[in-house]
């Protein structure tokens, strides 16, 4: 029952409690060494959207690898994580793994996601959730990136591949932040991570020269001079026969995606080279499509049914 008001004072209005959000919900983008075998890319598929829901996913024989996209609230999403690079852990065998993309581990990111900007720390419990289960569970080294690994990016670790990382680790240049200190060659190590959306897309150069790609991706990568929150390798694809630049555009908001693309058409032309197709792999914040309709452009296969944020249903 409501308190009435003293007669004759005066009445304050009623203070209203901050609204509180009922849900969290997170996104998680596992990348896992596989991109051929459409048998295991299901089982995986399935373990990782166990106890989350499963809104993307993207393989790729060249690259020899699948990314998927998964939204849930926080427990549930960890439970589906750790399930899914179980299934990686069982399926994937790195001794007999060729392919174009850079990896470390058969389970080789486990990123976590804020939808919503605000929820970055929630995003960072559910990776050290996940990075401790891997580590104790199933028993795979992980090393932690991004906002819970100092700012340290998945590069840091893969340069000069497994076999490296596993020599820094014997001689303790570095060590696992969870999980046992040697180096499984079979499975490898799992890199744990909570960041902010990035966009990964890749495209096409009209040209057989490999050099091309490699040119116009130093051009474009903030590493070497270029834009700013860009990364960039080129890669030649043997099994399509197809040059590609292939970008993580790590900060939309320095460099959004339209702009991007539109320098690697640029660079590529500076060079005699036209540009080809362009590929999203994964989802995209809503803002990146605002930003590419706000400048009256179109971007190769982004459109309303990759944009994160809806299919969250949020």
């Amino acid at each position: 029952m409501c308190a009435t008001p003293t007669v004759g004072a005066p009445s304050e209005p009623p203070r209203l409690s901050p609204r509180r959000r009922v849900r969290i919900v997170l996104a998680a983008v596992p990348n896992v060494s596989e991109g051929r075998d459409a048998s295991a890319i299901a089982r995986i598929g399935d373990a990782f959207a166990a106890s989350a829901r499963l809104v993307g996913s993207h393989s790729d024989e060249d690259h020899h690898r699948s990314v998927f996209v998964l939204v849930g609230e926080r427990s549930g999403l960890v439970d589906s994580l750790v399930a899914g690079i179980a299934a990686a852990r069982d399926l994937i065998d790195l001794r007999s793994h060729e392919g174009v993309h850079p990896r470390v581990g058969a389970a080789d990111v486990v990123p976590l996601v804020p939808i919503v900007p605000g929820d970055l720390a929630e995003a960072c419990g559910a990776a050290l959730e996940v990075a401790e289960r891997t580590g104790t569970e199933l028993g795979i080294p992980v090393l932690l990136y991004g906002e819970v690994g100092g700012g340290r990016r998945p590069a840091f670790f893969r340069r000069g591949g497994l076999e490296e990382l596993a020599r820094r680790i014997d001689t303790d240049e570095l060590s696992p932040d969870f999980g046992p200190l040697e180096v499984d060659p079979r499975t490898g190590v799992v890199l744990v991570g909570a960041r902010r959306p990035l966009v990964a897309y890749n495209v096409e150069l009209e040209t057989k020269d490999l050099a091309v790609a490699k040119a116009v991706a130093a051009a474009v990568r903030e590493s070497s001079g270029g834009l700013p929150g860009v990364q960039a390798i080129g890669l030649e694809l043997p099994r399509t026969g197809r040059i590609q630049v292939s970008m993580n555009i790590i900060d939309i908001d320095a460099t959004p995606l339209h702009e991007a693309v539109a320098a690697v058409a640029r660079e590529a032309r500076a060079r005699g080279v036209e540009p080809g197709a362009g590929e999203l792999v994964g989802l995209v914040p809503a803002a990146v499509l605002t930003a590419a309709e706000d400048a009256g452009v179109e971007v190769d296969g982004v459109d309303e049914t990759c944009v994160l944020e809806r299919l969250a249903g949020l």
